[in-house]
């Protein structure tokens, strides 16, 4: 599978769902429903490889996001 370009927090798409490359740097004010621990990684939306530092995303077609990502599309992996 080729690898997308990553996603850059300033892209109309990203910021649209407050999409942060590093999930310790959410706003919590402003996106209440971040909890510690929630990461791009454990999404149902992440397509990434586990242990993999970034990858596909459902939310964003052709682009990577980073394994330790958030946004708030987030749903948690069964």
């Amino acid at each position: 599978m080729a690898q997308g370009a990553a996603l850059s927090e300033t892209d109309p798409a990203a910021a649209a769902q407050g999409y942060k490359a590093d999930a310790t740097k959410v706003d919590v004010k402003k996106y209440p429903k971040y909890a510690a621990g929630q990461t791009c990684a454990n999404c149902a939306l992440y397509q990434g490889k586990a242990g993999a530092a970034s990858g596909p995303c459902a939310l964003f077609p052709g682009k990577d996001v980073t394994a330790k990502g958030w946004c708030q599309a987030y749903a948690k992996k069964a």
